[in-house]
């Protein structure tokens, strides 16, 4: 059960073509139909922020630079360390 409120102000006439919008979705209430637009739009713009696609080609060649890639030195380390420690993401 959602519990969290959201108090918005807004025109007319975008509030009238939203209802608009629900009734012919067949939704119960403007509130329905918001919470689905926010949601939808809310999880497109995170998966585009935080994944990426990549051509076949350009993975491949990540993953070739990976297998030659040399054991990291002691900066990459510090980092590493530094990064778990400050419990950086």
């Amino acid at each position: 059960m959602a519990t969290a409120r959201l108090d918005i102000r807004l025109d007319e006439e975008i509030k009238a073509k939203a209802e608009k919008a629900s009734a012919l979705l067949g939704l119960k209430s403007l509130t329905e139909y918001v919470v689905r637009l926010m949601d939808e739009d809310a999880t497109h713009v995170i998966k585009e922020h935080e994944s990426m696609t990549v051509s076949a080609s350009v993975f491949d060649e990540f993953m070739s630079a990976c297998e030659q890639a040399q054991a990291p030195n002691q900066a990459l380390l510090a980092a590493a360390k530094f990064t778990d420690k400050s419990k950086i993401k």
